[in-house]
Formats: structure tokens, C-alpha cells, sequence
């Protein structure tokens, strides 16, 4: 939350015959997740990857992986992932029957030593979330629906992300604001990290582009320019730069006085 900006790329909009080639180039070009889109067809309208890529995964990078469980049994499959290598663990909130449940998950995330996180559909309330803020790592804002990649940003969904900054502020400074759907440097990285995300998810945004490793780099710099203290430090430069303007101004004008009074001064003798 306002902290560093991360970099999360979404393996699903890769290049399928040649992901190990595209992992390699995340890791030159910096990114700092590795995002997966894990969906059963059930939860959500689709079908992608599942455990044994993850493991395939975890054997070519030591990038933490970061794993979205888009699944209606996420206690039966959690620890399925956490054993092929997971370092994160996202679920919805919705595919729980109780808050035990909730706990459960948490829990056995931990006892794994890894990162527990919960996430919701962007038309549930945000505030379900509420009561488990102080005991994850990190709480994933969803800007698109879940189930398919190249979807353009829910309008509104950076209000999402500043309620839950808002909270955890209070609760847990620590916690880690993912945001996924939508997210480019053109407009919307800055949006979102100006109201506290600072996990930014990017699919298409940095495999659509002509130069991906670029794509993150650039995404990232406009997250991190959108931060309220990097804007007012930002400010606090132009202010220091205007002052130093103003007195270079102020020093040449008294200059330019001395001069012509000197001149005036040689004319009356």
C-alpha cells in the first residue's frame, strides 16, 4: 500500500509455445510476479492452466508465483498449489460457504509459509473483505471480470482500491494492493496507484506490446509517479526550482539597478 510498485505480468496472455522463452525475458526485464490465472470452467466462464504448470513454473524461475484462484473448491486444490510452488495464493471470497472456511484457507496458506490473499468479483462488496484485512498478505482488487484476458478497465474500480487502502491503513500498513484488469502505463496504472495498489497485473498491457520488457518498465514508472508522496516530492522540486528562479530574477534586477545607478552617477560627474 504506497509502497514500491510491483510488477506482475499474466502468463496467460503469453506466448503458449514459448512461455519459458517469455519467463526469461520477465525476469531480465524486472517484473517481480509471475502472475496465473487458474479458472475451472465452473467459478468462472473459462478454462486455463492448473498444477502442473505451476510446478513447470516453479522448476525454471525462482520468480515468486503469484497464483489467482478462479475456482469454486479452493480448499480442495489450495494446498495442490502451494505444494507445486506457489508463494502467493489468491481466492474469492464468494467461493467460500462460511468465514471459517475463510480462515481455513488463510491459515493453511501460512502453515505452507507462503502468502495468503483474498479477492472478489468487481460487483460484490468490497467491504466483505473487511474483516480479513489484518490477516493477509495481500488483497487483490479485480478491475475486469474474471475469466477472460484483453478486457478494458471497470471505470470506478480505483475508488475499490482507495476504500481498502483507507482500511488497512488502520489495520495492517503492510498489506499489498493487486490490482488485475485493464491496467497499462497510459492512464490507468497511474489511477490505481494514486489511491494505494501498488501490485499492478498486466496481461495484455506488456505481452500486446511491441516491446514487452519495456512495457513493464514503463508501466511501473507511471505507477509509481501517481504516488502521492512522489507527486509531492515532484511539487517540491518545481517549488524549489521556481524559488531559485524567482531569486536568480530578483539578484539580476538588483544587478541591472547597481549598474545604471553606477552609470547615472558617472554621467553627474
Amino acid at each position: 500500500m504506497f509502497g514500491e510498485v510491483k510488477i506482475a505480468p499474466s502468463i496467460l496472455s503469453a506466448d503458449f509455445m514459448n512461455f519459458e522463452r517469455d519467463i526469461h525475458m520477465l525476469e531480465d526485464a524486472q517484473a517481480d510476479f509471475i502472475h496465473v490465472d487458474v479458472m475451472d470452467g465452473h467459478f468462472v466462464p473459462n478454462l486455463t492452466i492448473g498444477v502442473p504448470f505451476v510446478a513447470q513454473l516453479r522448476a525454471i524461475t525462482d520468480m515468486p508465483l503469484d497464483v489467482h484462484l478462479m475456482i469454486s473448491n479452493p480448499l480442495e486444490q489450495l494446498t495442490w498449489y502451494l505444494e507445486a510452488g506457489a508463494d502467493y495464493v489468491s481466492a474469492h471470497i464468494e467461493a467460500f460457504n462460511t468465514a471459517d472456511e475463510v480462515e481455513q484457507f488463510i491459515d493453511t496458506v501460512r502453515s505452507y509459509g507462503k502468502h495468503p490473499a483474498l479477492t472478489l468479483k468487481p460487483d460484490k462488496e468490497i467491504e466483505s473483505l473487511y474483516p480479513y484485512l489484518d490477516k493477509v498478505d495481500m488483497v487483490l482488487v479485480m478491475s475486469v471480470f474474471p475469466g477472460f484476458s484483453g478486457q478494458s478497465y471497470i471505470e470506478g474500480s480505483e475508488d475499490r482500491v482507495g476504500a481498502i487502502a483507507k482500511r488497512a491503513a488502520r489495520v495492517n500498513p503492510d498489506l499489498l494492493i493487486e490490482v488485475d484488469g485493464g491496467i497499462s502505463a497510459g492512464r490507468t496504472a497511474g489511477l490505481i496507484c494514486a489511491q494505494g495498489a501498488d501490485v499492478l497485473v498486466a496481461g495484455s498491457g506488456v505481452f500486446a506490446s511491441d516491446n514487452p520488457a519495456s512495457a513493464v518498465s514503463e508501466i511501473r514508472a507511471a505507477g509509481e509517479a501517481a504516488q502521492p508522496e512522489n507527486i509531492a516530492q515532484s511539487e517540491g522540486v518545481a517549488q524549489s526550482e521556481n524559488a531559485a528562479q524567482s531569486e536568480s530574477a530578483v539578484q539580476h534586477e538588483s544587478t541591472a539597478q547597481s549598474e545604471y545607478a553606477a552609470q547615472s552617477n558617472g554621467k553627474g560627474c
